[in-house]
């Protein structure tokens, strides 16, 4: 990226919250630089679910064959009781559908979807500046100055991404509600394991909830995540050989040895909520807005979709929206946070019990039924569908174009613009009045019809028993739903999300 005297944006943090986000503001033509205090990208599994929501992100930001190619779906627990291994599917297998075209939660590293938003990122034209930590900033009514340790950088907006301990966060002064259980520690390690089969995620239950789990790492020939959870006063083995041995404790199996530690840490169940997400010019998004425990894949998927929130609201407002159009991030994405925080912890809580829900994982961890109904963007009282509000995610459909030739619906949303989507004739002839500013996202204009949608698809995903017009923002979500009033309502929406026409 270019570094100009003042950058539009500084992301501060280069995990998959803060790549996401600028990758989708750098495709925006805006001028992003992105820093991370360490000295390379992160080289741990950790965060290993991607949840078909958030796949749905990546194929919009260009790196969904890679994703797809460097992951796997879920194996089937074996829950070691004794001499016995009880097989347990956490997720039910689903078919493709019309509407929901990658239904299944994939199993990928995050060092490997690190690496893959980071490509992503240099075909852009940007780059993560490694080595460069934040050490403070000052705010005015036009700018942020950030102080690095290598230089002072001026930009329009700072965004915090950089996890948990984010310095963004402590210098904004914003309050982290919530608690640690110190007590409560897990040792989590990547490494070369031998003595055990690779179709299975492995878990050992032990007393007082006390338990060890191996997940086989997908495209890897012998590399585990393990995760042991330590006693209260239990000091964490270190080394392959200390490890080794308490592992064979738990899972009294003298066959598996480690060896290649590729990553360790120690986790606490930290569940926490910032109490803002926004003072000023300077967000916050990512585990440095929620921390979760990591029960249910929550934290990457809730943190992707947060900088997929903000992205475009930035760009309108650099392009000239409204400013209060920022005030939406939080309004929309705190309350989401707070109750994928609830079910995170209630999955973990599970475990130490050995509740057989704690392991299930169903609609509610993929988050394609979130919605922002109800918010600024999406009040209530408006038009809706037989299936559909304002604020719920828009479904995938199966169409066909011009030429006959099987299209999708996400095709056409595929890209960092508004669509407008109309079925019916008068609907179609409100799209073409829309009048749409130059500045700031583009508008694609889509006419569904009879010969378009000749197996009903989109009518049925959609809930459609008539003319109907539907504004599609940026990130996938109903910004607008007209069944009457096609022009009037569509065009008092739009005016709340884009720049003055001139």
């Amino acid at each position: 990226m270019n570094h100009p005297e003042i950058v539009d944006v500084l992301i501060a943090g280069a995990g998959p919250t803060g790549t996401t986000l600028a990758i989708d503001l750098v495709r925006r033509g805006l001028n992003v630089r992105i820093i991370d205090k360490a000295q390379h990208s992160f080289e741990g599994s950790r965060a290993k679910g991607v949840q078909p929501r958030t796949l749905e992100v990546f194929d919009d930001l260009g790196v969904l064959g890679d994703v797809l190619d460097g992951s796997s779906d879920y194996p089937r627990l074996g829950i070691h009781l004794g001499p016995v291994a009880a097989p347990w599917r956490m997720f039910s297998h689903r078919e493709r559908s019309t509407d929901v075209p990658y239904p299944n939660t994939r199993l990928i590293p995050q060092y490997r979807t690190d690496r893959v938003l980071h490509d992503r990122l240099e075909q852009l034209g940007g780059r993560v500046e490694y080595g460069v930590e934040l050490v403070g900033f000052v705010q005015d009514s036009t700018s942020v100055a950030v102080r690095t340790t290598g230089e002072t950088i001026t930009a329009r907006y700072l965004v915090g991404a950089e996890g948990g301990s984010s310095a963004v966060r402590r210098h904004l002064g914003v309050g982290f509600l919530g608690d640690t259980d110190e007590q409560d520690r897990m040792l989590i390690v990547d490494a070369v394991t031998t003595g055990l089969s690779r179709d299975r995620w492995h878990v050992w239950p032990g007393v007082k909830g006390r338990f060890a789990g191996a997940c086989p790492l997908p495209h890897t020939d012998d590399l585990f995540q393990w995760m042991v959870r330590l006693s209260p006063d239990e000091e964490p083995p270190e080394g392959a050989e200390a490890i080794t041995r308490r592992i064979q404790r738990q899972t009294r199996n003298r066959h598996v040895e480690l060896s290649e530690i590729r990553w360790r840490s120690v986790f606490r169940p930290n569940i926490r909520l910032a109490e803002a997400y926004r003072r000023g010019r300077v967000f916050l998004a990512g585990d440095a807005a929620h921390v979760h425990t990591p029960a249910g894949a929550q934290g990457l998927n809730t943190g992707v979709q947060d900088a997929y929130n903000l992205g475009w609201k930035l760009g309108q407002v650099l392009a000239g929206a409204d400013p209060r159009l920022l005030d939406s991030y939080e309004a929309e994405r705190l309350p989401i946070a707070a109750a994928v925080l609830g079910l995170s912890t209630r999955k973990y809580e599970g475990l130490a019990k050995l509740d057989p829900s704690s392991l299930r994982r169903g609609n509610d961890e993929q988050q394609l039924s979130l919605t922002y109904y109800g918010g600024p963007l999406a009040p209530v009282g408006g038009d809706r569908t037989k299936t559909l509000q304002a604020g719920d995610r828009a479904p995938d459909a199966e169409l066909l174009d011009a030429d006959g030739t099987a299209v999708r619906l996400f095709d056409a949303y595929r890209g960092p613009h508004f669509t407008v989507v109309a079925y019916g004739q008068n609907a179609a002839m409100a799209s073409n009045e829309l009048d749409w500013p130059d500045a700031g996202a583009p508008l694609r204009r889509v006419t569904v019809d009879a010969l378009t949608d000749p197996r009903h698809n989109f009518r049925h995903s959609y809930g459609l028993d008539g003319d109907t017009l539907l504004l599609i923002r940026p990130d996938g979500y109903i910004g607008h739903i007209a069944t009457r009033d096609f022009l009037g309502s569509a065009s008092a929406a739009a005016r709340a999300m884009t720049p003055v026409t001139r």
